[in-house]
């Protein structure tokens, strides 16, 4: 059995009864303050276990790569990864009609898996082409499906009901995901999400400093980048022509991402996305994820 189908089934055996046990959850919990999060006491559970998690092995790991190993390293790691996801980001892209956006997808990905060895440079950067970032619950946003209720998932941090249910068909979609022999494949994968932990350092090491309730501001920042990512930041936007005082531009976000050097975060946003994530949400925590 191949990588992927592995990885498929484990997934939906995992995510039917957490669905359940959430949603007992959520009964459990009276007077939410915030509507978008119903089942925040199952919630906040999932949050300090894969916080634990972090902390005694994800984040130990991401530090010692990132001190020993050579940034021109990191960043071929990077781009690997980044050039297998833009395929699936292609895939979305035209799904939901941005045919512009989805053929600039198709030729980062023909231009970096030939002149750019494989992936490990990234010449479409270089050459004017921008990378994107798209899955298939955006899709389904960009449709017209609601996300539903924020879920916080063990080992794979935060999500929506949408984007938890089609999950493994994003899964599918990443062709690391038929990486064989097996063990190549999950090496591969701990690399993966050992050198995203690593971009993140410094941006969680600032949340961590100056947020009251992490949880809170993680799920805040969460759904707030994940609903602009939907639309594109056309919603900011809006905002931004009716208020430019209150909102400046910059502080718009879109769907298009600026590629940084390993270790460093643009905006604070870098670790509101889940530290500890899917093998195909390792690209890149959206700068929030992924």
């Amino acid at each position: 059995m191949k990588p992927c189908s592995e990885w498929s089934g484990r997934v939906r055996r995992l995510l039917a009864p957490l669905m359940l046990l959430a949603a007992l959850s959520g009964c459990a919990t009276t007077g939410p303050a915030n509507p978008a999060d119903p089942l925040e006491g199952f919630n906040r559970a999932m949050f300090k276990f894969n916080d634990a998690v972090d902390t005694v092995a994800l984040k130990p790991a991401a530090t010692v790569y990132k001190s020993v190993l050579p940034s021109f390293v990191q960043t071929g790691v990077g781009n690997f990864f980044g050039n297998l996801a833009d395929a699936w980001t292609a895939v979305n892209n035209l799904l939901q009609g941005k045919l512009e956006a989805g053929m600039t997808d198709v030729m980062r990905v023909a231009v970096n898996s030939t002149m750019g060895l494989g992936g490990l440079l990234d010449i479409g950067s270089e050459a004017g082409l921008p990378k994107h970032k798209e899955d298939f619950g955006q899709t389904l946003g960009r449709w017209g499906v609601k996300p539903g209720p924020y879920v916080v998932l063990p080992m794979f941090g935060p999500s929506t009901l949408r984007d938890t249910v089609v999950f493994p068909l994003d899964l599918k979609g990443d062709p690391w995901s038929y990486a064989e022999p097996t063990h190549t494949f999950v090496v591969g994968s701990v690399v993966r999400v050992v050198d995203l932990r690593a971009a993140a350092l410094d941006a969680s090491a600032l949340v961590e400093d100056a947020a009251l309730d992490r949880y809170e501001f993680i799920r805040d920042a969460y759904l707030q980048r994940r609903e602009s990512k939907v639309h594109d930041g056309e919603q900011q936007r809006a905002k931004s022509a009716a208020a430019p005082a209150m909102l400046p531009d910059e502080a718009v976000s879109s769907d298009t991402t600026t590629p940084t050097t390993p270790g460093t975060a643009s905006t604070i946003t870098t670790a509101s996305a889940p530290v500890i994530q899917p093998v195909i949400q390792l690209v890149p925590l959206d700068g929030t994820l992924a």
